[in-house]
């Protein structure tokens, strides 16, 4: 089964953490040992796995990719948001962690970030937790 919960974004470009809400559909799958598929559905959105003891992280990793891929570049794409579109590939689509003992295995400082390249939007997330049983 899948499960999906929706996030308003505050701007153009946001990491948001969701490893909170990850956490509660796991909890509520009652899986112990597995997987768990963390997708985002948009073009212009990603997902990652990084740092979540100090915000100047998600910070840097915004202003690195704003320098890389700026905005006043030219870019074919209509719509005005090609850096919105290569910044999504660059972090991906999705994120798979592995559950142990009915919690996501995650590093000591990692969280799970939505990533905001084209806001404000609602957007979607979808989860899939897999037991390996």
């Amino acid at each position: 089964m899948i499960k999906e919960f929706h996030i308003q974004t505050p701007g153009q470009d946001a990491f948001i953490d969701i490893t909170d809400r990850v956490e509660k559909i796991i909890g509520a799958s009652s899986v112990k040992s597995g997987v768990c598929a963390v997708f985002v559905p948009h073009t212009t959105a990603g997902v990652t796995i990084n740092e979540n003891a100090d915000p100047s992280v998600r910070r840097d990793i915004i202003k690195t990719l704003e320098k890389a891929i700026p905005n006043n570049a030219y870019y074919e794409h209509s719509e005005g948001n090609s850096p919105a579109h290569i910044k999504a590939s660059l972090m991906g689509s999705s994120a798979i962690v592995f559950i142990q003992n009915g919690s996501l295995s995650l590093g000591a400082w990692q969280g799970i970030y939505f990533c905001e390249f084209d806001g404000p939007r609602r957007r979607k997330v979808m989860i899939k937790v897999i037991s390996d049983k």
